[in-house]
């Protein structure tokens, strides 16, 4: 399959607690300290070393996915274009150069939305299993979770927003799932 094949994003409708997020760059870097320093510097944006937890710096962001996993972000219209990301990740690998490190364009695969609102906590619940309560889920935690049977980055950007990433192929099901739910709210 050529490179650059179409990528066609789903069509998610907006709802007043529901916002589609526009297309971002997306990368996976599983890295240690020393590149994860050395990636820091042409991100701008550090990347936590507390478990869960991420740093938004402008349109950027770094989610702390694993021991040495992060989700990076880059969600301005500059960023987004397929050209753009290649020179992000380009830029990346020449930063970090030989030091060991893994990292994986990611942004044609996932897509995602905010869930917001007084209610969004249990509109998540209601196929989520982690307690979203602002007291053990506070702001500015992520995870790798599941939403039913759906692989999910789950993000409270807010005390009332969850921006929520998820595979491309699960936007039908994940969107419907959560529009079945919150019909009870």
């Amino acid at each position: 399959m050529p490179e650059n094949a179409a990528r066609i994003a789903p069509v998610i409708p907006a709802r007043e607690w529901l916002q589609p997020l526009p297309p971002a760059a997306r990368f996976i870097l599983h890295a240690e300290a020393e590149a994860r320093a050395l990636a820091a510097r042409v991100w701008q944006v550090p990347l936590s070393e507390k478990p869960l937890r991420a740093h938004v710096q402008g349109t950027r962001a770094s989610l702390w996915l694993g021991p040495d996993e992060y989700l990076l972000l880059a969600s301005s219209p500059a960023d987004a274009s397929p050209d753009a990301a290649i020179a992000l990740a380009d830029a990346l690998e020449a930063a970090i150069g030989a030091v060991p490190h893994a990292l994986v364009d990611v942004s044609h695969r996932q897509v995602a939305i905010d869930i917001r609102g007084p209610h969004a906590e249990a509109i998540l619940n209601g196929a989520c299993p982690l307690d979203l309560d602002i007291a053990e889920f506070p702001i500015g935690m992520c995870t790798r979770t599941v939403f039913a049977k759906a692989d999910i980055i789950l993000w409270r950007t807010a005390a009332q927003n969850f921006h929520v990433e998820f595979w491309r192929s699960y936007a039908d099901y994940v969107t419907g799932l959560l529009g079945v739910i919150a019909r009870d709210y």
